[in-house]
């Protein structure tokens, strides 16, 4: 299967959106209503405008399959507000999302070996990203499993998130 990466914008809206109610349905099929929530993003107002938002002020970034769109990855040069910024350049995920029909054939990891390309093309070496660290942990597995290593836990407001980076330029500090 190959995945074609491509710029995103904001005509990608709703496909993005369409994205994330799968997941958030998903997930409240599998009981695992803590990390998103069990209402879908689209009927959600203040949500809709937070990705539009991601999308116009970072770099979208959607994956397609046979021209179909798969996946959708954001990235800043800043983390979002309940993240301490790095002491140094970083290239931050601020969104990745796998459409339910495309999940489990290396949609997400190809996304994610895009924004290490990025953030080399940058010559920016740290890549970071955060997550949802609770229920099975296997969110921060999954990143794991795709290069970063965790750095910090937090918390927003009863929220577990993990903090997770890596290097792309250097070997690991």
């Amino acid at each position: 299967m190959d995945v074609d990466i491509r710029r995103g914008d904001l005509a990608d809206l709703p496909a993005v959106m369409a994205m994330l109610d799968g997941a958030v349905a998903w997930l409240t099929e599998s009981g695992r209503t803590g990390q998103w929530g069990s209402e879908p993003f689209s009927d959600q107002p203040g949500r809709v405008e937070g990705i539009a938002g991601k999308i116009r002020e970072g770099t979208a970034w959607i994956a397609e399959v046979d021209g179909v769109p798969a996946g959708a990855m954001t990235l800043a040069p800043k983390p979002p507000k309940y993240v301490m910024p790095a002491d140094e350049p970083e290239v931050y995920v601020t969104l990745l999302v796998t459409s339910r029909s495309h999940a489990g054939l290396g949609v997400g990891s190809a996304l994610l070996a895009h924004a290490r390309d990025e953030a080399r093309r940058a010559g920016v070496d740290l890549l970071r990203v955060d997550c949802y660290a609770g229920s099975d942990g296997e969110l921060v597995a999954y990143y794991r499993r795709n290069g970063f290593e965790p750095v910090e836990p937090f918390t927003v407001g009863a929220w577990p998130g993990q903090l997770l980076a890596q290097r792309v330029l250097t070997t690991p500090r």
